[in-house]
């Protein structure tokens, strides 16, 4: 039986299968179920150019997540939470797991297969 889970999610098409998936584990009834999602860190700030006005394109892409993931959050019959952080997916994963100790993490293949899933790793 699981306490918490941790769920990393991507793309749309994978994550509507994991939560879909999600009530088929045997979660404890004190248990909780983490939606997580790692944004990659932006290019470097040499590569903007200098002469004209920023806007923050990591903001709205936020947003978007932030909306997607109360969208699964919804479709849990259990406590959740979510979690949006700024890093690289496999450090920032691990992390979340041991903030949250949590019993099981949930990650995807990205739907890659032969010699793509081995090279895209």
């Amino acid at each position: 039986m699981f306490k918490t889970i941790l769920v990393a999610l991507d793309s749309p098409e994978l994550s509507e299968r994991i939560i879909r998936t999600l009530d088929q584990l045997d979660l404890k009834p004190q248990g909780k179920i983490v939606l997580a999602h790692v944004i990659s860190p932006p290019e470097s700030d040499f590569e903007k150019p200098a002469d004209q006005p920023y806007a923050d394109p990591e903001l709205g892409l936020y947003r978007h997540i932030e909306k997607q993931l109360h969208t699964y959050q919804s479709a849990l019959n259990c406590p959740s939470e979510i979690e949006i952080v700024l890093g690289e997916p496999a450090e920032e994963i691990v992390r979340l797991a041991n903030i949250h100790q949590a019993d099981l993490i949930v990650i995807g293949n990205r739907g890659l297969t032969g010699l793509n899933r081995i090279l895209q790793r």
